[in-house]
């Protein structure tokens, strides 16, 4: 019965103090087998993308509560775009999950209770400095270590070397995070898609240093050489979940 538990029914506030997102691409054949029953691939120009969420996150807690009763803590998610074609036939862009690392121990006992999305506790350094946002993230068996140098000072030659994108318009709409997150219930075949609201989004392009990435070294990522397509940084943005929905799978 515990997968009742994991169907995000209480809606969630938040305050995302700062965020940045890299975006990778893909050949689509090497993210295709990660996904669950229902989801489709979202693609541009046959590459897939994985994107790389590193999120401030002040003030997490159920709706009906103030602000003072929230969670603060650091967040970095593991995400690949995808497509849902709901029962009503609607198409939705939405992410799937593969991992979440938090610096906090309550985070991840609780998330791992309500959620799929796999957290992992490990130690996350953020600094900023100047016009450098830099972030380091250690994890307990080094399958995911980060470290991540960003100038958000000035925007910068668009797209980065060898991104499928030729515009930024294009290069935005898989900034994320996207109007749904997409979670498989086993026991029942169903889909648990959950709706974001944000406000005064308005992402923009960084240039970024990574110095370190293992969770892209190892299989199946390393063989097919990942791309940089994209990075953007926005800061001070309210957000806000609403109770996650469950839709049987044919």
């Amino acid at each position: 019965m515990l997968h009742l538990l994991k169907r995000h029914r209480v809606p969630i506030k938040a305050h995302l103090a700062a965020s940045l997102v890299l975006a990778y691409a893909l050949p689509e054949e090497v993210l295709r087998p990660l996904l669950t029953p229902g989801l489709t691939l979202d693609t541009y120009n046959g590459f897939g993308f994985l994107a790389i969420a590193m999120v401030q996150t002040r003030e997490l807690r159920p709706a009906f509560l103030p602000p003072a009763f929230g969670l603060s803590f650091f967040l970095a998610g593991y995400r690949i775009f995808t497509r849902y074609r709901s029962p009503q036939g609607r198409s939705l862009r939405g992410l799937r999950i593969l991992r979440s690392d938090t610096d906090r121990r309550s985070m991840r006992v609780f998330g791992n209770m309500l959620t799929h999305y796999g957290y992992e506790l490990s130690r996350c350094r953020v600094a900023r400095t100047g016009n450098a946002y830099e972030v380091e993230i250690t994890t307990p068996q080094g399958d995911a270590d980060l470290h991540v140098e960003a100038n958000i000072a000035s925007e910068p030659e668009f797209p980065p070397p060898g991104s499928p994108f030729t515009d930024l318009r294009e290069a935005r709409k898989f900034a994320g995070p996207l109007p749904f997150t997409f979670d498989y219930e086993q026991e029942t075949h169903s889909m648990i898609r959950v709706e974001g609201v944000r406000q005064e989004w308005n992402p923009r392009p960084v240039s970024v240093l990574v110095q370190r990435n293992t969770f892209l070294e190892k299989e199946p990522f390393r063989s097919a050489k990942p791309i940089l397509a994209n990075a953007f940084y926005l800061e001070d943005v309210p957000y806000s979940w609403k109770p996650g929905i469950r839709e049987p799978l044919p």
